[in-house]
């Protein structure tokens, strides 16, 4: 694997395709990954209905200079994301994409913008893994031809710092990434984010650190400018100079070491374009989340009571069964002449409450969410 990362100054988005492009062509380019005809994903983070300038998401700057620079290598380019949980229901990603931007950027190219919670879900088997032998993941990301990640650079409350490999968090249904951040320390999450990485294998990153994120990420800190772009054929080698970047011990962030143990990245490696020195800068650290607070013992108690389920209505459902053609768990059965969502088998991703054409699914919360939301 060819584990080179490029850095380029950037000084404002309004130049961020002629930096990506430089920073792409110091590595190799995007020749020997597209070929004319081949739908490449471009997976931008896009956690929370959040604008632009709050550096939460990916700018759509950057998400339009790659659909530009795909269209240009002879792919199509198609944009995919599941955000996090604000709602419990998928129009939080479509909301989120709209509010970001990178709808709009998506139809100024024609490309196809994917909610990765209503298109659906897969479930495969993860060789090797460490906390998830089995996953859902997302039925567009095993679909592309070329993946390339597209992360901000942002601080992370759990994980120090995320970037390229955590970025295919949100590839997965709602119900593994809340068992994902009920594990017990920082080092079983991190394992379990390179689980997915695992099986998804990126081909490309290009990082968006013209304006990133430093305090409390990575929704809650504040905007830093750095004034950079990164590109490397490897996720978990970015994600090394990127945490050094903003001035991190890279080996403190627990994706990295993980991506390490598993065989991906390195520990060093080669640089191009603007010397690092020259870029680096100094992030605030997180103070730490809510789930760093809480004891481990006292974490798995909890987590059976911190649930947010779909449930069917029965006074409103029609049997009309759209949601059982829909779900990727075959988790909603057939009982007595009414429809019932079995909680095991369920990933939470709501596909069924998107696609109920009589609004029958509904939500289901705990006691303890209740008193979460209200705080």
């Amino acid at each position: 694997m060819n584990t080179r990362v490029s850095i380029l100054h950037c000084s404002d988005y309004s130049d961020v395709k002629n930096a990506i492009k430089e920073a792409l062509d110091l590595i190799g380019g995007l020749e020997n990954l597209i070929f004319p005809g081949s739908r490449v994903l471009l997976k931008p983070n896009v956690l929370a209905i959040r604008p632009p300038e709050d550096a939460v998401t990916t700018h759509p700057a950057v998400v339009s200079a790659m659909c530009e620079l795909v269209s240009e290598a002879g792919g199509i380019p198609l944009i995919g994301d599941g955000a996090g949980v604000t709602r419990p229901d998928s129009t939080t990603t479509a909301e989120a994409f709209r509010v970001s931007g990178i709808e709009a950027a998506a139809s100024s190219f024609g490309a196809e913008l994917i909610n990765f919670e209503t298109l659906g879900f897969v479930e495969v088997d993860v060789p090797g893994a460490r906390q998830f032998s089995r996953l859902y993941i997302s039925k567009a990301v095993l679909e592309a031809d070329v993946i390339i990640s597209l992360p901000k650079l942002k601080t992370h409350e759990l994980t120090l710092y995320t970037g390229a490999v955590k970025n295919f968090f949100g590839t997965v249904p709602r119900r593994i990434r809340k068992q994902a951040h009920f594990l017990e320390d920082r080092e079983l999450f991190g394992e379990a984010v390179v689980d997915i990485y695992s099986i998804i294998k990126p081909h490309l990153a290009v990082m968006d650190g013209v304006v990133g994120m430093e305090g409390d990420g990575p929704a809650g800190g504040t905007p830093a400018y750095v004034g950079v772009v990164m590109a490397s054929y490897d996720c978990a080698a970015l994600d090394m100079v990127a945490s050094e970047l903003i001035g991190f011990d890279p080996m403190q962030v627990p994706t990295n070491k993980a991506a390490l143990e598993r065989g991906f990245g390195a520990r060093h490696p080669e640089l191009l374009g603007t010397p690092l020195e020259e870029v680096k800068v100094s992030f605030k650290k997180p103070t730490g989340g809510i789930t760093t607070l809480i004891p481990p013992f006292l974490r798995k108690t909890l987590r059976r009571y911190f649930t947010v389920k779909p449930f069917i209505n029965t006074s409103k459902c029609t049997l009309c069964k759209a949601c059982i053609l829909n779900c990727s768990a075959n988790a909603i059965e057939e009982v007595r002449d009414a429809l019932r969502i079995n909680d095991e088998k369920c990933i939470q991703c709501y596909c069924c409450r998107e696609l109920c054409p009589n609004d029958a699914v509904e939500i289901k919360k705990s006691l303890l969410v209740k008193i979460v939301n209200r705080g």
